[in-house]
């Protein structure tokens, strides 16, 4: 079979490579898919760079999700050969993948495999974060880079609940965009005042949560905005520069810094959540409530411009790469 493979940390589109290997075997209480589509997610580049949580035991394949048809089984698995499934599991980027069988969602019949393909990570994310940032509607909710995938998928559901949210952006070409999807104020980061502009939006309350993946100074910026007793989790790093904090706004404004990783969330949280969330996940992207856009698909032999197209500034939608 194809897969993609690296041997040494980096950039990712020096070191990613298309290789031939032998199709794997599923062990007990796995399986084994047939890749349909899989995602190119920030994390995924993080991992390459060996700048993610979990480190790439090397030679390493790539990709942390996708979607396809389970080929095989292991011991004691109750699913069945011909199932859709979307997948967890390293190594995505692949004509086959094992994966445990736990970290498998079958698909419904009316979701598309494009959308099927992003149904873990970004979207499990998304609802997790906002459960967790406790903002109640008629509230605010504050998401630096929310043009991202991640954002435009916070945004929809923010909205459904009613939640108020202001999105960070360094250009102005997805404003139209971000509106439509139900983004309620925008900020550019490059010409705009964050904290004076969020304190006029708020009538001087500031924000109940920050939902920050760029760190550096747009985080530090951010943290500014926190209303008295306000909260900012951080998901991402996409500057690589760590922010700083005040520390008299942090004790006389009684305010919480968090970090936030969906593994550890979902070992944390109770099973009736768990079961709660994914419903809602699958129920809204089945029924096209939530929209996953995909700007450009590419081919196992193309990952170099797959990489490359989904680090480019400017995306309005997913990369995914097809076996």
């Amino acid at each position: 079979m194809k897969a993609i493979q690296f041997e040494q940390t980096g950039k990712p589109s020096d070191i990613l490579k298309a290789i031939e290997k032998d199709v794997p075997e599923p062990g007990p209480g796995e399986v084994r898919v047939r890749v349909g589509a899989s995602p190119i997610n920030p994390s995924d580049i993080m991992f390459v760079q060996n700048l993610y949580g979990i480190r790439p035991q090397l030679p390493s394949g790539a990709g942390f999700e996708g979607m396809g048809v389970i080929d095989a089984v292991g011991e004691g698995v109750q699913l069945q050969p011909g199932q859709r499934v979307s997948f967890t599991g390293v190594g995505s980027w692949a004509e086959f993948v094992i994966a445990h069988h736990k970290a498998l969602i079958p698909i419904p019949d009316e979701m598309t495999d494009d959308v099927a393909a992003q149904l873990f990570v970004n979207p499990f994310t998304a609802f997790a974060m906002v459960e967790e940032s406790g903002v109640p509607a008629g509230g605010w909710l504050m998401l630096t880079a929310c043009a991202s995938a991640f954002g435009k998928m916070a945004i929809q559901l923010c909205q459904q609940r009613g939640i108020k949210t202001i999105g960070t952006v360094r250009r102005n070409d997805l404003n139209d965009e971000l509106t439509v999807l139900g983004l309620t104020e925008i900020i550019n980061t490059e010409t705009d005042n964050m904290a004076a502009r969020v304190k006029q939006i708020t009538n001087g309350q500031g924000v109940a949560c920050v939902l920050d993946a760029v760190g550096g100074h747009t985080a530090s910026e951010a943290f500014k905005c926190l209303a008295k007793g306000g909260t900012m989790l951080i998901y991402g790093l996409l500057s690589l520069q760590d922010p700083t904090f005040n520390a008299g706004l942090m004790i006389f404004r009684e305010l919480t810094v968090k970090g936030f990783w969906l593994t550890d969330w979902m070992r944390r949280v109770d099973a009736k959540t768990r079961q709660r969330v994914a419903g809602e996940v699958i129920g809204m992207l089945a029924s096209g409530q939530i929209k996953m856009p995909v700007e450009a698909t590419y081919s196992l032999d193309e990952i170099t411009k797959a990489v490359d197209h989904a680090d480019a500034p400017g995306r309005w939608g997913k990369i995914l790469v097809k076996p």
